[in-house]
């Protein structure tokens, strides 16, 4: 049975408040061990090599981790669109073929109509495209029944429609119905020429940098320019038909089903080159899906203005069912803006050094894992040092041979000691490759 530890002494507590204050003053650095494979050590040149190409070119190069960046700024767009076309005996303005007029960043252009003129109060027969409107006699006909997809409440009788052989029931309502009587109008054929003035500009609240689309030019610069990409980059005025035909889209074909087109504007700016270097770049691209017949195109209607005051009360002029029209432009801002900042580019260097050490764990692990001398690459990697089996000192003398303050005890005779390393009472110490 092991005797009890004697209390420790006045000198013992001396010794180890000096062997704390000795250690805290020491300075530790790892074993290196230098292992000539070859082998290996192309592994390890391979992995360094490949995570700093990764840093330098991705991080640094391409993603400019090196910087400060904001990629929310405050932004405007004002458009307006400019050119006139004809119908048949008429001319359209923009007034007419642009709603809504001018202003904010939606409009629609109109490019094809179907004209109802003089519509009244009265009975006629319900369109064929509303459900259960054809009929054979009266009696297929319920009066006074209500289609919410109709034109207005069924009179009873079934009549003909207004052309061909088929009969549908009558309503009372505006008539002639848009189906059964109106005329197509197309507007297309000179509006590829229409002009779009996109008007942009954005700020960055980080930097205080702000910056438009169009040039600093006060000589009637916007009178006569057409955006090019190469040639013009700031003049902020657009072809129709250019826009479609970047869009990747036939005018003509597009011009007869409607579309919606939308516009992206591109502000990337690296704000250590100079303000020149910040430009904007567009994209157009259609947003509704062509090749789903449900849902491609664009339409809608409205009601014009009556042209002539009539003495007919509850009479309407005109009727215009605008079906096809493009829709555009649908902006939308991509836009980045960075600049040279100490704290990212301490991060990212820090980060890059680290990650160096990945060759080192790698090869640590394959050297002491998979190599035929595994066994002697362990050995040297660690050094064991001796323990006592039994401590008989008191803990303060313990605590000081911790400390490297006191010397080891003897090993027993199943171990056997090895180079003093600077400290005792460690069972495994491990030194780096």
């Amino acid at each position: 049975m092991a005797e009890p530890s004697p209390p420790p002494t006045a000198a013992g507590a001396r010794r180890l408040a000096r062997g704390c204050w000795s250690a805290l003053w020491d300075y530790e650095t790892p074993k290196v061990v230098v292992v000539r494979n070859r082998r290996l050590g192309v592994v390890y040149r391979a992995v360094q090599l490949l995570i700093l190409l990764y840093f330098v070119w991705y991080v640094f190069i391409v993603q400019k981790s090196y910087q400060d960046s904001e990629t929310g700024p405050e932004s405007s767009v004002i458009t307006k669109v400019k050119g006139i076309t004809t119908s048949e005996h008429k001319v359209w303005d923009v007034e007419e073929y642009v709603k809504p007029p001018e202003g904010g960043s939606v409009f629609s252009i109109i490019t094809r109509v179907e004209i109802t003129p003089s519509q009244a109060l009265g009975t006629c027969p319900e369109s064929m495209r509303v459900s259960n409107a054809t009929c054979h006699s009266d009696s297929d006909c319920e009066a006074g029944a209500l289609d919410m997809l109709g034109n207005g409440p069924r009179t009873g009788r079934c009549v003909p429609y207004y052309h061909g052989a088929a009969r549908t029931c009558e309503v009372a309502g505006w008539c002639p119905v848009e189906d059964g009587a109106s005329v197509s109008h197309f507007l297309g054929g000179m509006a590829p020429n229409f002009t779009i003035l996109i008007k942009n500009s954005i700020h960055y609240p980080k930097f205080q940098f702000s910056k438009g689309n169009i040039a600093d030019r006060r000589d009637g610069y916007l009178k006569r320019c057409t955006f090019d990409e190469r040639a013009d980059p700031y003049c902020p005025i657009f072809k129709l038909g250019f826009v479609v035909e970047r869009a990747g889209e036939n005018f003509t074909e597009l011009a007869h089903t409607g579309g919606v087109i939308g516009v992206i504007i591109n502000w990337n700016c690296d704000l250590d080159l100079p303000a020149s270097e910040c430009n904007p770049k567009y994209s157009f691209r259609r947003l509704d899906p062509k090749h789903i017949p449900a849902s491609s195109g664009y339409n809608f209607s409205l009601l014009l203005p009556l042209q002539v005051r009539q003495v007919l009360q509850g009479e309407r002029q005109h009727h215009t069912h605008a079906h096809q029209s493009l829709r555009g432009p649908h902006r939308r801002h991509r836009a980045w803006a960075g600049k040279f900042s100490l704290i990212p580019t301490v991060i990212n260097l820090a980060t890059a050094l680290t990650s160096i050490g990945v060759g080192s764990f790698l090869c640590d692990w394959i050297l002491l894992t998979f190599m035929n001398k595994n066994k002697v690459y362990s050995h040297k990697k660690f050094d064991k040092v001796c323990t006592p089996v039994r401590s008989s000192a008191s803990w303060p003398v313990t605590l000081a041979m911790v400390l490297g303050q006191a010397p080891p005890p003897p090993c027993t005779a199943d171990q056997s000691p090895s180079p003093p390393m600077g400290q005792a009472g460690c069972s495994r110490g491990e030194g780096q490759s």
